[in-house]
């Protein structure tokens, strides 16, 4: 615990004239005098006995009795007024019992293990200015990113704002997703996330199965302390040499993995060249994603495209990614959700061709045999399983109606 510092102020949050949905902290613990609260706010004519009102409210439930908190809004929601109040309260050395926002129904709602993850959407945590309207977007999944795009100095803050996003922001059913931090802090990461309804953990860096193992039991521990039964999933992240050499034994530590990401900017610097547009550099560390996945069963996540105005490229490069054998691929802003979708979706001659093996095996099925023909082909287990994928993306999108095989 911090050593307090009465009379000192404290701050949290930004302040700028061009921030939106944002708001700055100033915090100053006193010895007397009850709360003091000074706001200054563009929608204070409408709002600005409900943001006080909050303010007290917050302070209270973090058993603050005597302090004066001075708030900038530029357009801050509920959960991020709070979580920076909370923030600046955290760092004058206070250890207060956590203020929790509301779990809102909207938030609730599960994955599972075998779903669509074409596409996945990258969040700074500290900046809630992009959480607001992300799920609008409709990609697969979300990441509140918790490691590379928060700066050290802004880790603390980040933890509570994306704690509070999950109990709060409407992600639109796409999949919850929290990149922690390496080591020891990103351990600590998943005491502030694990128990507002995350569906899965991203693990950044991963170069050893250990590292997997260690996140697993803590993230088993909390679920337990919580009383939580859902299952909490985990995705690493294959970043280096020393990790595309261990990706199987990576894939494969936890049951509770379901996929394996790849990221490319730190793999390239690990091993001394440049990311290329033609991917030569890290074509072997993508193969060893790919078949280690296969291999354990789960799915293979391709690296994000970087340069967001290139749309052809980004394009070509998911083509790329599904001639691999990737199953999605991450992206950094939202207008690359897309064209990710669209370019994996199957085409119509491979449509047509998982129609007419999903049929063979719904025929086999229901005369009892043990094995699926076509023709005078025999389709081995792994293409039928890959044909009902197929069959099932064409239908979510609308590719072919619900009722094709009545047209059959």
């Amino acid at each position: 615990m911090l050593t307090m510092n009465k009379n000192k102020i404290l701050y949290a949050g930004r302040r700028a004239e061009d921030i939106r949905s944002d708001c700055w902290i100033a915090f100053e613990p006193k010895d007397s005098g009850g709360l003091v609260i000074q706001l200054k706010s563009r929608v204070e004519p409408m709002y600005g006995n409900s943001i006080h009102n909050q303010c007290k409210e917050v302070l209270t439930g973090l058993k603050i009795e005597h302090a004066r908190l001075e708030i900038e809004d530029y357009g801050a929601l509920p959960f991020t007024i709070a979580a920076r109040i909370e923030t600046a309260v955290r760092r004058a050395g206070f250890n207060p019992p956590e203020y929790l926002p509301e779990m809102k129904p909207h938030c609730i709602y599960p994955t599972k293990r075998d779903r669509f993850r074409r596409s996945r959407l990258y969040l700074p945590g500290d900046q809630p200015k992009f959480f607001i309207n992300a799920g609008l977007h409709k990609p697969d999944g979300v990441i509140l990113d918790l490691e590379d795009s928060v700066a050290p100095t802004e880790k603390d803050a980040a933890a509570l704002i994306v704690r509070n996003a999950l109990r709060q922001v409407n992600f639109y059913d796409a999949e919850r997703m929290v990149r922690i931090n390496q080591g020891e802090l990103g351990l600590q990461d998943l005491e502030w996330i694990i128990p507002h309804n995350v569906h899965i953990v991203l693990i950044p860096k991963v170069e050893k199965p250990e590292q997997v193992i260690e996140v697993d039991d803590k993230i088993k521990d909390i679920l337990k302390k919580n009383a939580i039964k859902q299952p909490v999933y985990i995705m690493p992240i294959i970043e280096s040499a020393m990790g595309g050499l261990q990706a199987y034994e990576i894939a494969v530590a936890s049951p509770n993995t379901v996929a394996l990401a790849l990221g490319l900017e730190d793999y390239t610097a690990d091993i001394g060249t440049q990311r290329t547009l033609d991917g030569r550099e890290s074509f072997w560390l993508r193969s060893v994603i790919v078949n280690a996945a296969r291999a354990a069963g789960i799915q293979p996540i391709d690296s994000v495209f970087s340069d967001v105005s290139d749309m052809d490229g980004l394009r070509e490069s998911v083509i790329e990614a599904k001639s691999l054998g990737f199953d999605g691929k991450g992206c950094i802003h939202p207008r690359q959700i897309t064209i990710i979708h669209q370019a994996f979706a199957p085409g119509e001659k491979e449509t047509a061709k998982a129609m007419k093996i999903v049929l063979a095996f719904e025929e086999a099925e229901k005369k009892g045999l043990g094995v699926v023909s076509l023709g005078s082909k025999m389709i081995d287990p792994p293409v039928v399983k890959r044909a009902l994928k197929t069959v099932e993306m064409a239908e979510t999108l609308e590719l072919i109606p619900g009722n094709w095989r009545e047209n059959k």
